[in-house]
């Protein structure tokens, strides 16, 4: 997994270029009917919600992407574990939503390519209540401890698990953040953090297993070098922004 290219990556907010052409991320299909099964695993990484391809990218991207799935990345009760860091701070955990490039015919044609893939990131945090929309999948994943079981939950509202603010983003050009690494993604990562309970976030930290049996955990991987990418923001990061031009 090497490269120059590699993520995740920290986000300097002091060195973000504000771009106005980055315009807000648009979603279309994202919520689904109760009777739409989709499947959930553990792949002894993660925890993976299959979505299906009625779910689209239609805005914020020069290209049309469609979903493939969903997964999250976290620490432990004693620390924070999400992939991307902002002027340094890891939050305690992170949701991907992968998509891949409509004009190729499929996930795995599309990750080789370098318009191959998009990537909508949101960080989470700990805060008052539960948040409706991550029950959905936090309460299955005692039906999936073990590596290599799955289960299915009903459709509820994708959309629900990112901000309700599209239009703040940081975007960069990077990696798929597990091998094989390619560095073919289009990565969004959105201003606004998501809320979750003490007690969902505990679920999300200790119930899965990892291939050695042991309970899946600090499954993030470590920030990788900039190599010189420039990191853009939709909007205005600090008072002495630098202008993209053009």
């Amino acid at each position: 997994c090497g490269g120059s290219k590699q993520s995740p990556i920290n986000v300097d907010t002091t060195q973000a270029i504000f771009s106005p052409d980055l315009r807000p991320i648009q979603l279309s299909g994202y919520s689904l009917p109760a009777n739409e099964q989709l499947k959930l695993k553990n792949n002894g990484h993660t925890v993976v919600l299959d979505l299906p391809e009625s779910l689209a990218l239609t805005g914020g991207y020069a290209q049309q992407y469609r979903a493939a799935q969903l997964h999250l990345h976290w620490g432990s009760p004693s620390g924070p574990g999400s992939e991307h860091t902002v002027n340094g701070r890891r939050f305690p955990a992170e949701i991907h939503v992968v998509h891949y490039n409509t004009k190729y015919d499929s996930f795995s044609e599309a990750m080789v390519h370098p318009d191959g893939l998009a990537v909508l990131a949101a960080f989470l945090e700990v805060g008052h209540g539960e948040n409706q929309y991550y029950h959905e999948i936090l309460e299955h994943l005692l039906e999936i401890q073990e590596v290599g079981q799955e289960t299915f939950v009903p459709g509820f509202n994708i959309a629900g698990l990112l901000p309700a603010n599209l239009k703040f983003y940081f975007h960069y050009n990077g990696s798929l953040t597990t091998p094989p690494c390619y560095q073919t993604v289009k990565w969004t990562i959105f201003n606004q953090t998501m809320l979750l309970s003490r007690h969902q976030m505990s679920m999300l930290v200790s119930t899965l297993r990892s291939p050695d049996d042991k309970v899946l955990q600090n499954n993030y991987r470590p920030v990788q070098s900039l190599h010189g990418r420039q990191v853009l923001a939709s909007f205005q990061t600090a008072p002495s922004v630098k202008h993209f031009p053009g």
